[in-house]
């Protein structure tokens, strides 16, 4: 490794420190130990070219069959833990649904935050596994995207994936370094997008991020880590010089959607599966640049948890993932969303449907 090389590692590192830190200020412990381990991660990738293990980490999207039998009973209990929004909620449903009723215990965190919060609970062993995203794990956790790919500066990131293949690959490379292994993928990517108003479009011409440029002052509201994120304003001003975006933090959903229906935001951050989307009230602004990434969503569990539940456990896990079309989920998202069911009633029906034996 050249002089050169390892003064670029440490500034990423050191970057994406006062990054973490600043954003994780009520969460001072975790943030520590998640600054810690990706500095570690940085300076194992740059000396490595990237490859984390020689095993392959070629996802599949294949139907995967649930187990028969009991194959949890007696097995050691686990906690999944999951993210602080609907998604995350009707997931860690559906995976700790399915285990029990292969005789697994699970205990079920809900809520816990965003990924830089819930990802040192990986760490320090206070969970075992959570539903995550590959473009999180790629962007957030790896800071593969601190500045635009061919930026000048001195924070040059490397160029990120460009499939979701890849992005899958990549992340499942950094979570077997760290002594975890990512499962397999659902077939359904959940984007982070910039939607206006169907009217606010058509009264600026507006189809694409590159056009909000042109545009005075707008108010921006959005998840609040997409502050921080190059997946969301970092990304929006280096990528596409959108300078002109004042950021509102807001809770992800119905918050946001009343925020923009009412004016007082002009632009919302959401989610590519919200069923509010299917109301044709809205535009998503397309991303030619696709700083939003690749985001399939996949289990990470630690690998000595994977050991001791036996095969059953990361098979029941992958039979639910690979059910998840786009279809299903985005009706499990209207169900609780717009049928005001509870994200545990919703995943009983879904997987009422799937488990069988």
């Amino acid at each position: 490794m050249t002089g050169s090389l390892l003064h670029d590692t440490a500034g990423r590192a050191r970057t994406l420190t006062c990054a973490v830190m600043t954003h994780l200020q009520c969460a001072r412990p975790r943030a520590v130990v998640l600054v810690l381990a990706g500095m570690a991660l940085v300076s194992g990738c740059a000396s490595s070219g990237g490859n984390f293990s020689g095993q392959s980490f070629t996802p599949s999207t294949a139907v995967v069959a649930f187990p028969s039998g009991q194959p949890g009973a007696g097995k050691p209990a686990v906690t999944l833990g999951t993210k602080d929004f609907t998604e995350e909620y009707i997931l860690g449903q559906l995976y700790t649904q399915a285990l029990a009723a292969r005789g697994f215990t699970v205990h079920l965190k809900q809520g816990i935050g965003p990924t830089e919060v819930i990802d040192p609970g990986l760490l320090n062993h206070s969970i075992d596994l959570y539903p995550e995203y590959t473009g999180e794990i790629v962007s957030t956790l790896t800071n593969i995207a601190l500045g635009a790919p061919g930026d000048a500066g001195s924070n040059v990131a490397p160029a990120p994936p460009d499939s979701w293949q890849q992005a899958y690959e990549q992340a499942a490379r950094f979570e077997d370094r760290r002594g975890f292994t990512l499962l397999q993928p659902t077939p359904f990517q959940n984007h982070d997008a910039l939607a206006v108003t169907k009217a606010f479009a058509a009264k600026y011409h507006l189809s694409t991020l590159e056009q909000l440029k042109g545009l005075g002052p707008l108010k921006y509201g959005a998840y609040q880590p997409e502050q921080t994120r190059y997946e969301g304003l970092v990304g929006l001003q280096q990528a596409y010089g959108l300078g002109n975006l004042q950021f509102v933090p807001m809770t992800p959903g119905n918050p946001v959607y009343a925020a923009v229906n009412s004016g007082q935001i002009q632009v919302a951050g959401v989610f590519t599966t919200d069923p509010q989307l299917r109301s044709g009230k809205y535009v998503i602004l397309s991303d030619p640049k696709n700083i939003f990434g690749y985001q399939n969503v996949a289990p990470v569990v630690n690998k000595g948890v994977l050991k001791a539940e036996g095969p059953a456990f990361a098979q029941t896990l992958n039979a639910v993932s690979s059910h998840l079309t786009y279809a299903a989920i985005r009706e499990l998202n209207a169900d609780v969303v717009l049928g005001h069911q509870s994200p545990a009633a919703a995943a009983h029906q879904f997987l009422a449907t799937q488990l069988s034996g």
